[in-house]
Order: C-alpha cells, then sequence, then structure tokens
C-alpha cells in the first residue's frame, strides 16, 4: 500500500483527468497529509480530519467546513485501497453558505455602463485603447453571459467573426463549447480588433483583451474598473463594499433568454437544457440559480399556468 503522500498525488491527477482545477484542495491537502504525518498516524481518520479542519483559531466557520469537506473527498478515494480508513460523515461541521443575490441590470442601466466605459480616461498611464477594451468587455458579459474568466481567456484564434462564433476552451471543468453572436455583436469586435491591432502596432498578443502593456487584461485590474464605473453611474454608493457584480451580467442574460422563450410561447422545460449547456453548465440544475428571484420571471410563469388551468380538459 503506497503512503498518504502518494495518495494524495494519484487522487489530485485523477480528479484533474475529470476536469476539475482542484486549485484550493490541492493547495491544502498536503497540509493535512503533513498534519498526519506529525501525529504518525497512518490512516485517514474522522478525528483527525476534524482536528487538522479545525486547528486554525482564525478560520470562519465556511473555511472549516470546506476543509473537512477535501478531506472527505480524499478519504473516499483512499478508502478503495486501505480498508481502515474513515470517511468524514457529512454534517459534522454544518455551514450553509449563502450566494449573494443577483443584480438584474435593466436595459437603460447596462447602456449607462458601457457609455461610462467610453468616457474612461486615456492619458497616460491608460491608453487610448482602454475605453474600447472595456466597453467592448462589458458589452460581450452582457450579451453572451460569459464568465469573466472565460471572456478574458479568449484569444484572437478564439474568435471567427465571419461564422459569429466564439471557442470557449478549458472553461469550468475542463469543458470547452461554442458560443455563437448576434451579427451586432461581432460588428463591435471587428472594430474593437482594429483599434486593437493599431495599439499594438509591430507588438503581438494573443489574447483577446489586453492591457496597456498588451498582455492578457487582469481580472483584479478589471474588477476596479467596474466598481468605479458602477459608481460614476449611480448603481454602487461611493466606498459600498457591496452592490451588483459583474458576474450579474451572467443572471441577467440567462432571465432575458427565458423571458423571450416564454414571450414567444415555447415551453421553457425543453428549452432549459440548451440555455444550461450556452453557459457552460455540467448539469441543468445549476442553471435554475441563474433563474429565481425574478419577477418577470415569475408573472411569465403565473401567465401561463393560468392558460393552463383555463383551458378545457
Amino acid at each position: 500500500m503506497n503512503t498518504l503522500e502518494e495518495a494524495l498525488q494519484e487522487y489530485l491527477a485523477l480528479r484533474r483527468e475529470m476536469g476539475f482545477k482542484l486549485s484550493e484542495p490541492a493547495r491544502l491537502l498536503p497540509h493535512f497529509v503533513a498534519f498526519m504525518a506529525e501525529h504518525q498516524a497512518p490512516h485517514i481518520t474522522t478525528r483527525f480530519a476534524l482536528e487538522w479542519a479545525q486547528q486554525s483559531t482564525t478560520a470562519q466557520p465556511a473555511e472549516r467546513a470546506r476543509r473537512l469537506l477535501y478531506v472527505r473527498g480524499f478519504a473516499r478515494y483512499r478508502r478503495a485501497t486501505d480498508a481502515l480508513t474513515e470517511i468524514p460523515a457529512p454534517g459534522l461541521l454544518p455551514y450553509r453558505s449563502s450566494r449573494a443575490r443577483p443584480y438584474l441590470y435593466t436595459e437603460h442601466e447596462v447602456q449607462q455602463l458601457l457609455s461610462a466605459a467610453l468616457q474612461l480616461p486615456t492619458a497616460w498611464p491608460s491608453t487610448p485603447l482602454r475605453p474600447l477594451v472595456f466597453h467592448c468587455l462589458l458589452g460581450l458579459l452582457s450579451v453572451t453571459g460569459l464568465r469573466i474568466s472565460e471572456a478574458l481567456d479568449l484569444k484572437l484564434d478564439d474568435v471567427d467573426l465571419e461564422q459569429g462564433v466564439l471557442t470557449i476552451r478549458a472553461a469550468k471543468f475542463g469543458r470547452s463549447r461554442l458560443v455563437p453572436i448576434h451579427p451586432s455583436t461581432g460588428t463591435v469586435l471587428t472594430h474593437y480588433l482594429q483599434r486593437r491591432s493599431a495599439f499594438l502596432g509591430l507588438r503581438s498578443s494573443s489574447y483577446l483583451f489586453i492591457s496597456n502593456r498588451g498582455t492578457r487584461l487582469d481580472v483584479g485590474r478589471v474588477h476596479r474598473a467596474f466598481y468605479s464605473l458602477s459608481r460614476h453611474v449611480g448603481l454602487r454608493a461611493p466606498g459600498a463594499s457591496r452592490g451588483p457584480r459583474l458576474h450579474d451580467f451572467r443572471h441577467r442574460f440567462a432571465v432575458r433568454t427565458l423571458t423571450r422563450w416564454y414571450a414567444a410561447g415555447e415551453d421553457p422545460t425543453r428549452q432549459l437544457p440548451i440555455l444550461s449547456t450556452y453557459l457552460g453548465h455540467v448539469c441543468v440544475t445549476g442553471t435554475y440559480w441563474y433563474l429565481h428571484d425574478s419577477p418577470e420571471l415569475m408573472m411569465q410563469a403565473m401567465a401561463r399556468l393560468e392558460r393552463r388551468w383555463g383551458e378545457p380538459s
């Protein structure tokens, strides 16, 4: 039987082959294995798992629950080769995470953000390309529902303007997919690419959205610019730590898509797997989260139900 350290490397390799990135488990689980070695414990037990997960006095309940969750997954794998392994039972460190309530941007608010992006300063240390970068990026997020990481990872070879298709590579869980875009979106991208080429001159960059230096646009810089734009148009109060997020463009896209299906008389239940695939969700249940808490959708659903009740049997 191999050691815990060897088993951990095999476990992480297997999970990565299945498409999981495992950045946080890969960072934390070696500490758990070292903890076991310090206690000269060759077998994973519930007692040691709980002790390790709770050893930090400053860790929040959510962090402790995550640490135990990572050990539980590793223990399930280890149990196949070590019958003495104990798998910590679910609920030992109960913690119910709360997701941020989505904000559904109106069309007017989206247009305000896009207009404000075009007014971003261009003087040094900024560049004349910066307003177009953020105008195009925010616009693309709003009309495609891409994750911000997917948009920033786009390379020139991933953008086929003739066919009107974006190729999203190695997205969440390592999956890739094709995302069709509207001709009007293609027109905006064409204009941006022309200005991007002029800005770079003899330099080259493979990424679609670039920084002042021509490198891949940093997500932290994007968030800071977005918060500034949000405050400028009144979506965030000055100094507010909470407010509409970039990820809410994804919620808006999902809700607007389903609303159009309702308005066209199509069956949302049959269409939902299409939306799930477009958004890059592994299963359709992941898409339901994006569709809750929308008054417009509730009204559409109620109207559909009332029409159904009114039909003669």
